[in-house]
């Protein structure tokens, strides 16, 4: 193959993610919630104000998304839609009023409703779509004023939010995903082996600090994370001793 072109194929490879890791149960129960949850959702909308007002907006599908398909990670936890699709919303209004230039507004939205999810612990994705949909949603949305945030917005975040802890707690998901504790894993071929904390000296405090330093956002929680890597240096000495066996 010529050098050039091999090059490139290499280069292109990177941009293909990796699998994402679930099980087949995970993925049918992501798909059902989800289904589920938005269909309740628009149904209680709907016959509550019939087709006067916007009964159910598009964010919605991407919070299901998060909140069905990936309930463990802290973007999909009930504070994270509910505080932060009201945030945007009212964020997005304010914007939509004060700034007549549609893009700039939208733009302003989104960046301002970020700024704010920060540091109230709220940061949800789809919340920056709530954001420009208070901006381009036209007269429908325009007419409702701040009531947009009140209804549809908030009304269907807690819709959502009421069947995902109804539904993942029915197939036995955490949820809410609070933080975890790592937990020693024993061995039982040969006994009780000290969790990696114990014998490394990890506590959550390092693992904090580690992330802190790194400044890049990880979906996920910082107390699964601890747990992943105690379970993995568990796996690895269970390992070490079969072969030393």
């Amino acid at each position: 193959m010529n050098p050039f072109i091999k090059k490139l194929f290499n280069g292109l490879a990177h941009f293909w993610p990796q699998p994402i890791l679930s099980s087949r149960r995970e993925r049918i129960a992501g798909c059902v919630g989800a289904g589920i949850g938005l269909i309740l959702t628009a149904w209680l909308c709907h016959h509550a104000l019939g087709d006067s007002s916007p009964w159910l907006i598009a964010p919605m599908g991407a919070s299901a998304v998060l909140m069905f398909a990936i309930p463990a990670s802290p973007l999909a936890q009930p504070w994270a839609i509910v505080g932060g699709n009201l945030l945007a919303a009212v964020i997005g209004v304010t914007c939509a009023y004060w700034i007549h230039d549609t893009a700039l507004a939208a733009g302003f939205a989104v960046a301002l409703s970020i700024a704010l999810m920060f540091p109230l612990r709220c940061l949800h994705p789809p919340s920056g779509a709530v954001a420009v949909t208070a901006v381009l949603g036209g007269p429908a949305i325009a007419q409702l004023g701040y009531g947009f945030a009140l209804y549809p917005v908030l009304v269907n975040s807690l819709l959502l939010t009421a069947v995902a802890l109804v539904f993942n707690n029915a197939v036995k998901r955490r949820y809410p995903h609070s933080m975890s504790s790592a937990k020693a894993v024993t061995v039982a071929e040969n006994g009780p082996q000290p969790a990696v904390r114990q014998r490394l000296g990890i506590h959550r405090e390092d693992l904090h600090a580690v992330l802190v330093e790194r400044g890049e956002i990880l979906d996920i929680d910082e107390g699964d994370l601890l747990e992943i890597l105690t379970q993995a240096e568990a796996r690895a000495q269970r390992r070490a001793t079969a072969k030393s066996a």
